[in-house]
């Protein structure tokens, strides 16, 4: 199942990345003909105000695409799931660009590419392959105390190292700790509601549509400062009612309890940290995405009229670098 989870989540990353770099290189072609269109449509953007609720279908769709087919079809969804995003993804696009203009249409995607979603693809894919080199080792035991235990622990991880990181670093150890309990599942879904979303909810480094923020000028810690009661109230009603279930479900599973220690994965030391130079690469990462946002060199560059900024490139090869 971790197997799994890992090489199904950097697939999805590969292919992201590989689609972003097409949509912005073909964003480039589109731009060309038109660069002062293009080059107004990313100095002063599109009227959101202007646009009827029509145009959110594709958004929707693609969502939904991502909540239902890995469930309705997974066989389909595994092997097609890039073609499903570039279908969304031109279902807007080309008639966007038959209503408004190709140059304008154009700049608006190159835009978008490569002052956000270029970025974000960068900070996720850093993330990612930096904490999957950090494992945690050892015959734990999932018992109630250490599953919310390392539930309370990556909620915290995910706003320091992001919801990627923390889900990277934890999903491991917490699957083999509770691999042999009759009842597992309900453990993965805490996992995904508070590691790999809630958790990340105090700074640009937890969540994605925080970094986009942070991007456009929120101060880093502005989320931390006016979410901090929230993001507490939440994670701990969630904390607490796993830990009921859990030592409810615990309490039936018998056979589980009387097996100690886990016999799988055998290992010595009975708990250990691999991977520990990769800590300091996550401190690289942390320390880019800070540059960005407070060194102002005034230096900018311009790609298809789109304006690139010196400390958003320097930020994005740190984290290729790292």
């Amino acid at each position: 199942i971790g197997a799994r989870v890992v090489r199904g989540a950097g697939t999805s990353l590969a292919g992201t990345a590989a689609f972003t770099l097409l949509g912005a290189a073909a964003a480039l072609l589109l731009a060309s003909p038109a660069a002062e269109a293009a080059e107004a449509a990313s100095a002063h953007g599109i009227d959101g105000a202007s646009l009827t609720g029509w145009w959110a279908i594709p958004f929707v769709g693609i969502l939904l695409s991502i909540a239902v087919m890995p469930l309705a079809a997974p066989h389909f969804w595994h092997h097609h799931y890039g073609k499903v995003a570039a279908f969304w993804g031109l279902a807007f696009v080309v008639p966007f660009a038959l209503t408004r203009g190709v140059g304008l249409t154009g700049g608006e995607v190159l835009h978008t590419a490569l002052a956000e979603y270029i970025p974000f693809v960068i900070l996720l894919w850093a993330l990612f392959t930096i904490s999957g080199g950090i494992l945690v080792t050892g015959n734990l035991h999932g018992s109630p105390k250490l599953n919310t235990s390392i539930l309370a622990i990556g909620t915290v991880l995910a706003s320091l190292i992001g919801t990627t990181g923390a889900s990277m670093v934890l999903i491991r150890p917490l699957l083999r700790a509770n691999d042999e309990r009759l009842h597992n599942v309900h453990v993965v879904v805490f996992f995904i509601f508070l590691v790999s979303n809630i958790g990340g909810s105090l700074t640009p480094l937890g969540d994605p549509p925080l970094f986009l923020g942070y991007l456009k000028g929120v101060g880093f810690f502005w989320t931390t400062v006016h979410m901090l009661h929230e993001t507490l109230f939440v994670a701990g009603i969630l904390l607490v009612l796993f830990f009921f279930l859990d030592r409810h479900l615990y309490a039936k599973d018998a056979a589980f309890r009387a097996r100690r220690p886990d016999p799988t994965p055998d290992t010595r030391p009975p708990f250990g940290l691999e991977g520990t130079v990769n800590i300091a690469l996550l401190l690289v990462v942390v320390g880019g995405v800070l540059l960005s946002g407070s060194w102002k060199p005034g230096i900018a560059f311009h790609v298809g009229g789109v304006e690139v900024e010196l400390q958003n490139l320097a930020r994005d090869v740190i984290l290729i670098v790292a």
